[in-house]
């Protein structure tokens, strides 16, 4: 018994091997060859994301709206961050920016939204103004009033790329779903923050406040982000998707804002100008979240 169910276990992990693995990498004759499945390999892949049970409103006992900052320079937040350039690396190998910015660009990802409560869509168009400024040098300015025209080496364009990405915004709802007697949490938004483009080069550190370029729903990612794998430190052979990441919490960040009575205002407009005040409050609320299951089991 202790037999077959070893052989199942070791069979199951050389199914995921190959089925996130890069394909084809040890059978390609060419570099082209590589990355480039069959019509077998096609044909019994049917590697999804993991669907969401439903949950009626009337299982839901308790529940509470949070907004998360995750911060990129903690190294657990690595795998959503790098890499940040990609003209010596693969094509199977992007950040989560990049992933994002680039289905969006193809028209994958249509529902694009201005703020976290869904309520403004943003055309491709309106993004890429925000995430894209030209400027002018001082000596462009003295040739245009001299000259009448301005040559091309003295207009500057500066795009925001994944590197210029700090952190990200995610809203999620806690939940204690009564029927499964377990403190849940669903992830609802996610946001790439960059600072202002018209003030990422600048010396003032005020300016360089991140902002939310844009925010996206989640579920209407997933397929997305279920395809995009990020590197597996421990083992390239089975690098973990994006959605998997994010849906099983595999990063660390701060609540900046909860859902409240003061029309959801942030934890820095009560806690000003002290940070370690602020991280302390954070940690209070997720405290209070998790107090309510345990007061569950509170006799």
């Amino acid at each position: 018994m202790n037999y077959k169910s070893f052989l199942l276990t070791v069979l199951s992990i050389s199914f995921v091997s190959a089925s996130f693995s890069q394909a084809n990498i040890l059978n390609a004759k060419n570099p082209d060859e590589i990355g480039v499945r069959t019509e077998a390999q096609k044909e019994v892949d049917d590697d999804k994301p993991l669907e969401y049970g439903y949950v009626d409103d009337r299982d839901i006992m308790f529940s509470k709206m949070t907004w998360e900052r995750v911060v990129l320079d903690e190294r657990v937040n690595f795998p959503f961050y790098y890499p940040v350039d990609t003209n010596n690396i693969g094509k199977n190998r992007r950040s989560l920016f990049d992933v994002l910015w680039k289905n969006i660009k193809d028209g994958k990802l249509e529902n694009i939204y201005d703020d976290s409560y869904f309520t403004t869509k943003r055309t491709l168009k309106d993004i890429q103004s925000a995430m894209s400024k030209v400027d002018t040098l001082d000596i462009g300015y003295e040739q245009f009033n001299a000259d009448g025209y301005v040559d091309l080496e003295y207009i500057i364009k500066r795009d925001i790329t994944s590197y210029d990405i700090s952190a990200y915004l995610i809203k999620g709802l806690w939940y204690f779903d009564k029927r499964q007697a377990e403190l849940k949490f669903r992830l609802l938004g996610i946001a790439p923050a960059a600072p202002d483009v018209n003030f990422i080069d600048s010396d003032d550190e005020a300016n360089k406040e991140p902002i939310a370029l844009f925010w996206v729903f989640f579920p209407d990612a997933r397929e997305i982000l279920h395809e995009a794998k990020s590197f597996n430190n421990e083992n390239s052979a089975v690098p973990f998707s994006f959605d998997l990441l994010l849906n099983s919490r595999r990063y660390n960040g701060y609540i900046y804002k909860e859902e409240n009575v003061y029309g959801d205002r942030q934890v820095t407009e009560y806690i000003s100008e002290n940070a370690l005040m602020q991280l302390l409050e954070s940690d209070r609320i997720k405290e209070k979240i998790r107090n309510f299951e345990l007061d569950m089991w509170a006799y």
